[in-house]
């Protein structure tokens, strides 16, 4: 499994930034998908960049384990949430149903197209059964750069649907799009999903 080392070597540079950048907004469409977890959720972030939707999942009583790619993204957010965050690309993921729900607010969509399939299908083993995914991806148009130097999937709605049908047994998938911002405040595209792992099998 490969990672972009250009795209880690961007926020490992920009990390300070983007603990002061906003640091009190919280990803918006997160906090109806954090309502149907239990209280007390072990929660599983992927990319939690800065740490300000951590900080706000633990503020709301959950069991957070905040990870990022990026080692300096790492130590800016653990010293704001006051939590350990740690270091992990999403091709190290190799927990087995650890987690009520996996969350990867804008960070998926840094995966390559061909590698996106076999990450989901590590999201999806790390799941417990009936446990819940949530993700967000810019979309909108080809794979390639911005102006960073970032790399993104842009992956349309369609392309979502192949590369989670393919990634293990859910119970239900559903799509939102809509138009919104980047990080950087420019308009943006955007593509969520949120998916629940099926249920264990009745025992015989």
């Amino acid at each position: 499994m490969t990672f972009d080392r250009e795209t880690l070597g961007f926020y490992d540079a920009s990390a300070a930034f983007y603990l002061g950048h906003r640091p009190d907004e919280v990803t918006a469409e997160l906090e109806g998908f954090l309502d149907r977890l239990a209280p007390g959720a072990r929660i599983l972030e992927l990319g939690c960049g800065g740490g300000r939707d951590a900080r706000h999942m633990i503020a709301r009583g959950f069991d957070v384990d905040a990870t990022d790619g990026s080692a300096a993204m790492a130590a800016e957010a653990q010293a704001w949430i006051e939590r350990p965050v740690r270091v992990m690309r999403f091709d190290e993921l190799a927990a087995d149903q650890a987690y009520d729900a996996v969350i990867a607010a804008a960070a998926l969509l840094h995966v390559s197209r061909a590698e996106l399939p076999a990450i989901l299908t590590r999201i999806w083993r790390a799941l417990r059964p009936g446990g819940w995914h949530w993700a967000s991806f810019k979309t909108g148009g080809p794979a390639g750069r911005d102006e960073h130097g970032r790399y993104y999937n842009y992956p349309a709605r369609a392309d979502a649907e192949a590369c989670y049908r393919g990634a293990g047994q859910w119970a239900s998938i559903t799509y939102a799009e809509g138009p919104g911002t980047a990080y950087f405040s420019a308009p943006a595209d955007w593509l969520t999903v949120s998916a629940q792992k099926a249920a264990a099998p009745d025992a015989d």
